[in-house]
């Protein structure tokens, strides 16, 4: 879900650049995470704004998102895995925040963990490489500025290419995999 479906990275950047009067921008800290972008001494900042009732729920859907997933449906049994283990408050906030984004798909579809290597599935597309790493069906990686020195999985940029590489006449789909 998070970095993935919504822009968790740009949550934290307004109000990060808000709380200490600062213009740090994506491209800033391409190649790293925002965490080890930031002065030392602003780090709790960041854990705390997770932590906050708010955040995950505030959260804007990446373009493309909403309707490449309704498509997916149509052909895939579609899971939306988040792993809120690492902030446990934020259940209640990342449910809101599906239902009104995705409520074409049913809450008894949405898989709260910590480690995504439970999961038991075709695919999963992520943008941590770790979660990928213990996954044991196909990661597809999707592009954030944090991961892009990784070159073990196949990768996406945006929702478009999500759609390109999963449905007819996609990667997916010439290689003879099946649907659904």
């Amino acid at each position: 879900m998070d970095d993935t479906m919504c822009d968790t990275v740009g949550e934290h950047l307004a109000r990060y650049n808000a709380e200490h009067g600062v213009n740090v921008l994506r491209e800033q800290f391409h190649g790293q995470w925002l965490w080890d972008y930031v002065p030392e001494q602003h780090r709790p900042f960041l854990k705390e704004t997770m932590r906050c009732d708010d955040f995950f729920e505030e959260l804007d859907v990446f373009p493309h998102a909403v309707r490449v997933l309704e498509r997916l449906q149509q052909h895939y049994e579609i899971y939306i895995a988040t792993a809120a283990m690492l902030f446990p408050n934020s259940f209640a906030s990342k449910y809101r925040w599906l239902q009104r984004h995705v409520p074409f798909i049913s809450s008894d579809q949405y898989v709260y963990c910590g480690d995504k290597s439970i999961l038991h599935a075709d695919y999963l597309i992520d943008d941590i490489p770790g979660y990928l790493d213990r996954f044991t069906g196909q990661g597809v990686l999707f592009t954030q500025g944090h991961n892009l020195a990784e070159t073990r999985y196949p990768r996406v940029k945006d929702w478009l290419e999500v759609e390109e590489y999963f449905l007819p006449g996609g990667k997916v789909r010439d290689s003879g995999a099946p649907l659904k």
